[in-house]
């Protein structure tokens, strides 16, 4: 797949990330010090990499699993849509991730919306568990 100048080697990035099973310190290169991040189930904006980290690593491992894929993108820029889908304990999950990268080609907004209800529901518990757990450790 062809990407114009500006996603183009974060973009390649991200999917090897998703990819290659969710290297924590290859997620880790991806981010920008100050990327914000967006849940769908979190009201406000998380900032910072480390918070920006922990979600994207929990979420890759939540939903990444072996049904995850990407079903097409759109790119603009320094700006991506990447519609996925995936199951999760039964729930086919439909979502979308927006992606932004900084001059350095690092993710600086990345905001997530998934459909439909039900999905979204667990998805927040999944991803509880998850950070939780990452907590903890």
């Amino acid at each position: 797949m062809s990407v114009p100048n500006g996603a183009g080697a974060g973009l390649a990035a991200w999917h090897a990330y998703m990819a290659g099973g969710g290297d924590p310190q290859a997620l880790r290169d991806l981010l920008a010090e100050d990327a914000v991040f967006h849940s769908p189930v979190v009201h406000t904006p998380q900032a910072g990499r480390d918070k920006v980290f922990a979600y994207l690593h929990a979420a890759s491992h939540v939903l990444g699993g072996d049904d995850f894929r990407y079903l097409r993108e759109i790119v603009d820029g320094d700006q991506a849509m990447l519609e996925f889908q995936s199951s999760l304990d039964g729930i086919q999950i439909n979502g979308v991730d927006i992606i932004a990268w900084n001059a350095d080609g690092k993710i600086s907004d990345f905001k997530v919306m998934v459909r439909p209800l039900k999905a979204i529901n667990k998805v927040w518990e999944k991803m509880a568990e998850m950070l939780a757990a990452q907590a903890a450790s």
